[in-house]
């Protein structure tokens, strides 16, 4: 078991709440996952890869990140 598996397995099934910095993030409250800005899908938090530091936001993928950011862009 690793730093992560302890901050997850206190709070199985609970969203958890991050701080998105740049190139990492910081729990501030555990839980198994976040849920997507864009589509509302649940991430798990080992597979989180897409977020915005900026907007303090959780993205699924790729996609959706750069759906997200067209739509403030305006170019959708």
């Amino acid at each position: 078991m690793n730093a992560h598996d302890r901050l997850t397995s206190r709070a199985p099934g609970e969203e958890a709440k991050l701080h998105y910095g740049d190139g990492e993030f910081a729990v501030l409250k555990p839980g198994r996952y976040v849920v997507c800005s864009v589509s509302g899908q649940q991430i798990p938090l080992e597979a989180l890869r897409y977020w915005s530091a900026e907007r303090q936001e959780a993205y699924a993928g790729a996609q959706e990140a750069l759906q997200r950011f067209q739509e403030l862009e305006g170019k959708v």
